[in-house]
C-alpha cells in the first residue's frame, strides 16, 4: 500500500537526503497516485514524502510555466502580437495555473501555503523550503534558463535532479545547457505578453533561446536522446519509487554532460 511512510522510505533509498536541494519531474500515474488509482490526495501524499525526506533544511523546486490562453499569439508575427493582446485579460503570475503538459503535480506544488513563485511567465518556476527564494531571487527576464537562473543556482548549490517516473524528455536543467554548450548560431525567439501591473495592463515581451523548438534542427527529441544516454552511461541512482522506475542526477554533473553531447553533435 502507497502512504507517505512508504514513499519516503523509497525517496531515501534512491538516495534522497535531508538538507537537499531538488528540482522534482513527477508522472502521478507511473507513481501509482493518480485519482483513478487511490482517489484523491496522492499528490498531496506525494508533497508530504517529498517534504519530510529533504527536511526542513531541503528545498524542493519545480518548474510550473504557464497557462496562458492567449499563448496561441506567440505563433504569429512578431509585428501583429501587440494588436492581438490588447484588451485581453492580462497574466498574472502570482495566481495562473501551470502549462497543462507539466502535470496536476506541480499544480498542486504551486497551491500548497508557503510555496514561492518566480514572475516570469515563460520560464515560471516554484520552490519550498529552506532555499526557496535565494533559488527563485533575481531570475532573468530575458534568458530566464541561462544564467542567474534558478538553474544555474541549483547547480552552483550542488542540487539534484529526481525523476519520478517522468518522460526522458522533461528534464528542464537541459536548457541550461543549451545555454552553457559553445555551439554557434543558437536559435532564439520572443514571447509575448499582456501582463498585470500596478499601473493597468502592460504588453511585454521576452528573448530567450528557443525553448520551445530548441537552438538547432535536429531530426530527434535531443532531450531524450541526452537523457538516455546519460542514464545509459550510468551516471544517475536508480531505483523505485512507489510504482515508478526512478532516478536521482547530480544537476551540474548532468549539464556538463548535455552540454557535451550538443557541442559534440550540433557542429
Amino acid at each position: 500500500m502507497l502512504d507517505r511512510e512508504s514513499l519516503c522510505r523509497d525517496l531515501t533509498a534512491l538516495g534522497v537526503q535531508a538538507g537537499d536541494r531538488v528540482m522534482v519531474h513527477a508522472s502521478l500515474r507511473k507513481l501509482g497516485l493518480a485519482r483513478s488509482q487511490v482517489g484523491d490526495g496522492g499528490p498531496e501524499m506525494l508533497l508530504d514524502a517529498l517534504e519530510a525526506a529533504v527536511g526542513p533544511s531541503g528545498t524542493l523546486v519545480m518548474i510550473l510555466g504557464s497557462d496562458y490562453a492567449y499563448d496561441w499569439v506567440n505563433q504569429r508575427p512578431v509585428e501583429e502580437r501587440a494588436k492581438l493582446l490588447a484588451g485581453t485579460p492580462p497574466f498574472d503570475a502570482q495566481t495562473a495555473s501551470v502549462l497543462p503538459e507539466v502535470g496536476w503535480f506541480a499544480e498542486v506544488f504551486r497551491l500548497r501555503a508557503g510555496t514561492l513563485l518566480s514572475p516570469n511567465p515563460s520560464g515560471r518556476f516554484a520552490a519550498r523550503g529552506r532555499d526557496a527564494q535565494a533559488l527563485l531571487s533575481d531570475q532573468p527576464w530575458n534568458d530566464y534558463y541561462g544564467p542567474g537562473s534558478p538553474l544555474e543556482t541549483l547547480c552552483a548549490r550542488g542540487g539534484k535532479v529526481l525523476r519520478l517516473g517522468a518522460d526522458p524528455n522533461t528534464v528542464t536543467v537541459l536548457h541550461y545547457a543549451e545555454y552553457v554548450a559553445r555551439v554557434a548560431s543558437k536559435r532564439r525567439t520572443r514571447w509575448d505578453y499582456l501582463i498585470a501591473g500596478e499601473g493597468g495592463a502592460r504588453h511585454v515581451w521576452i528573448d530567450c533561446l528557443d525553448d520551445a523548438e530548441g537552438i538547432a534542427d535536429w531530426d530527434d527529441d535531443y532531450f531524450t536522446l541526452i537523457t538516455n544516454a546519460y542514464l545509459l552511461a550510468g551516471k544517475a541512482r536508480h531505483g523505485r519509487v512507489g510504482l515508478a522506475a526512478s532516478e536521482l542526477i547530480d544537476a551540474a554533473d548532468f549539464v556538463a554532460f548535455g552540454a557535451a553531447w550538443m557541442e559534440e553533435h550540433f557542429r
